[in-house]
């Protein structure tokens, strides 16, 4: 019986990908195979699914108001927190830790439960002081209603995560895509019918209740009373990835935070849908390898030539989509919002022209944290998370003084400080050099460049009473054929060995599969 994984062999997708010295054409393992059939799974449901829901998303932002989306976003603000406390690091236990009992799975499955339906309770008593502290009493009842998610969330991780485990990345993309699709319905119905900010609580809300009924319909999982000595290791295990977690989606949700309470609803509803269309290439790009690759990184965690691979090739298959984007969104904004949204949500140009330059370099780090936790270096990705916690939220006040795009540039000018400490420890973890990894990221960097001049050069040329629409277009064509020039040019033959080896990877007829092979 063979493995899914073959450790005896380099990752070949990788090690064409990026290494000049290699065969263009160098055979593939299975390791290669899972890995880009478990991300062509996550691309194909997710960006499936996106022409339709990003055409509900268009019509509820035009029925809607800046303020309901400030509402909504103030009473989501806790949820990563408290979803995390929830979980206690379980559902990446049971994916990691290969020898727990079914007795032990149904143990932490009482406890997930249980912190669920005491979290939301917790989150009942505590509404109308988080209310109060926003200034905006009618948040209470929202509050309420989104924190009860908890209790769905609680039932179906241990379920979700055993089904991740089996490696079922083609049931959990479909029943992805499906959830996604039925909360752009719900909430685009409830809009239509006039009930404004509930319209995204109560449409989200449904869509999680559909996700949890086919989990547990898929994957039940008993409820036994549990025992600490049995726990004492995915407990141990947990506690450091926790705590990063709990650290994490604090700082990434205290400039939303800062903007609610300094700044106001509507302030907060500029700032937190520029901070969502800015990070919307990192969601539809990075977030498809950074779901699977922790499986893939564990695999070859002892193998520092093997993992510079991965850390090689990811990095610049993430950068050469990701960077144009990112870059590219920044430099239409001023004809992308109005165009789109309409001129009443002008007030979000400023922050997402700057969280787009920001979100580019978030989108090739995502894979450091991932590298440390693979090799046992999770304590120090924990810590890193502590200080951005304590550093990031002072950056954020600081920054409020000049409004929504003051907190974006709170992002700039901080974020280096967090991260540069984790590329420095993944670089003497795995033996990496600096120059090598920015060889990876030169075809990027370079096409967006030229993006940068081309399209500058275009807003500068174009009569200034030339409709929107037209700029936009111009500027948007003229971006892609500079950086795809750019690339064919001074880069062809990286390029020509990506779509080789992809070839590769997706022989023509071939079924994908993500299953193990037996």
């Amino acid at each position: 019986m063979s493995g899914l994984l073959d450790l005896n062999s380099p990752p070949a997708l990788i090690k064409s990908a990026v290494d000049p010295s290699q065969p263009k054409m160098a055979p593939t393992t299975p390791s290669d195979r899972s890995l880009a059939r478990s991300i062509a799974w996550n691309a194909a449901s997710d960006w499936g699914t996106q022409i339709f829901t990003w055409l509900a998303f268009l019509e509820v932002m035009r029925l809607l108001t800046p303020a309901d989306f400030g509402i909504a976003a103030m009473a989501g603000l806790l949820m990563p927190y408290l979803g995390q406390l929830c979980g206690l690091g379980f559902g990446r236990a049971v994916v990691v830790l290969r020898d727990l009992s079914d007795d032990q799975l149904a143990q932490m499955n009482t406890v997930n439960s249980a912190l669920g339906v005491a979290l939301f309770l917790l989150a009942a008593i505590f509404a109308k002081p988080f209310a109060a502290f926003f200034k905006t009493p009618r948040l209470a009842p929202v509050f309420i209603v989104t924190c009860s998610s908890l209790i769905l969330s609680a039932l179906c991780a241990v379920p979700s995560s055993s089904l991740a485990k089996e490696l079922r990345f083609r049931f959990l993309s479909v029943l992805g895509a499906t959830v996604t699709m039925i909360a752009a319905i719900a909430t685009l119905i409830l809009a239509l019918l006039g009930f404004g900010y509930w319209a995204i609580v109560l449409g989200n809300l449904f869509a999680s209740l559909v996700r949890a009924v086919v989990i547990l319909w898929v994957r039940p999982c008993r409820f036994v009373r549990p025992h600490l000595s049995s726990l004492r290791e995915p407990i141990r295990f947990g506690r450091d990835l926790s705590v990063s977690m709990v650290a994490l989606n604090s700082y990434q949700r205290l400039d939303n935070f800062v903007a609610g309470r300094v700044l106001g609803e509507s302030a907060l509803g500029f700032y937190g849908t520029a901070w969502e269309l800015a990070n919307i290439p990192i969601e539809k790009v990075t977030s498809l390898v950074t779901t699977v690759i922790a499986s893939y990184l564990s695999a070859v965690q002892d193998q520092p030539a093997a993992l510079r691979r991965y850390v090689r090739g990811l990095t610049e298959v993430i950068a050469l989509a990701t960077f144009p984007a990112t870059i590219g969104l920044s430099l239409v904004a001023r004809e992308f919002v109005p165009l789109i949204f309409g001129h009443k949500w002008d007030g979000m140009i400023a922050p997402l022209q700057v969280l787009s330059f920001y979100a580019a370099f978030r989108s090739v780090m995502a894979l450091m944290p991932k590298v440390l936790t693979a090799v046992g270096n999770i304590r120090y990705v924990m810590w890193n998370d502590v200080l951005a916690l304590v550093l990031l939220p002072v950056s954020f006040y600081i920054g409020s003084y000049r409004g929504t795009v003051g907190i974006a540039w709170a992002w700039v000018v901080a974020y280096p400080f967090i991260v540069l400490p984790l590329y420095r420890k993944t670089f003497i973890a795995i033996d990496m050099r600096l120059a090598d990894y920015l060889r990876a990221l030169k075809p990027a960097l370079s096409g967006t460049v030229a993006l940068i001049i081309g399209v500058e050069c275009v807003k500068r040329s174009l009569p200034s009473n030339s409709p929107l629409l037209v700029r936009l277009v111009v500027e948007v064509a003229v971006g892609v054929l500079v950086y795809v020039g750019t690339l064919w040019l001074l880069h062809r033959d990286r390029v020509g060995v990506l779509i080789e080896t992809a070839r590769t990877l997706w022989p023509r007829g071939a079924r994908l599969r993500c299953e193990p092979a037996l």
